[in-house]
């Protein structure tokens, strides 16, 4: 798999500027982050900052779509010689869903402003999902022609498995009892790995 890169922030001096959105929303959450504080931690004047982005809450979009796109994309390995397509989709899909549950911001949007991904969820597809959606399309594409993914719509299927995958991103915490090694996360993301199996195989 060709990890997909987002570019729509355009180069390293907007990077800066979402590095600096990050570290004021690992420090104070999404609500409490204000274009001063991002322009000072940045280096920046507010005004450059009005220029691209006119509030907090578009900034934190775009610093949302490039984390979760470095996530997802980052799990994902590259197709292997000899290895089905399918065994790498579902490698790749289970180490995307355990590498979500780890990363900070994910964790601090979650805990602190979960509602900042309630419409991602509810109403639209946001960049990182449409980038991600490309990325499997393409995959079970690959699997369809190697035999080791069962013939379907490439787009549905690709949208179907996603939807799976967000629900054990977003809802993983809320089932598992970490106490229990039979309902840890790791199990579930067990269970995860036979549900996109038993999807996926003709």
């Amino acid at each position: 798999m060709t990890p997909i890169r987002h570019n729509g922030s355009g180069g390293s001096d907007n990077d800066a500027v979402l590095d600096a959105v990050r570290d004021c929303v690992l420090a104070v959450g999404v609500r409490r982050t204000t274009l001063t504080d991002v322009a000072r931690r940045a280096g920046v004047s507010r005004m450059t900052l009005y220029r691209r982005w006119p509030d907090v809450r578009s900034l934190v979009g775009d610093l949302m779509t490039r984390e979760w796109i470095a996530v997802a994309t980052g799990a994902l390995p590259e197709h292997r010689p000899g290895v089905p397509a399918r065994e790498v989709i579902t490698e790749g899909l289970v180490a995307a869903v355990r590498a979500f549950g780890a990363h900070p911001l994910f964790r601090k949007i979650l805990d602190v402003d979960p509602e900042l991904l309630l419409p991602y969820v509810l109403d639209r597809r946001g960049a990182s999902q449409e980038a991600l959606l490309e990325l499997l399309a393409g995959s079970l594409r690959e699997g369809q022609a190697d035999g080791s993914v069962r013939a379907a719509h490439p787009e549905r299927q690709a949208r179907s498995v996603l939807l799976i995958v967000q629900s054990f991103t977003l809802s993983l915490r809320t089932m598992t009892d970490e106490d229990d090694p039979e309902l840890a996360s790791e199990a579930f993301l067990g269970e995860l790995r036979v549900i996109l199996e038993r999807t996926l195989t003709p």
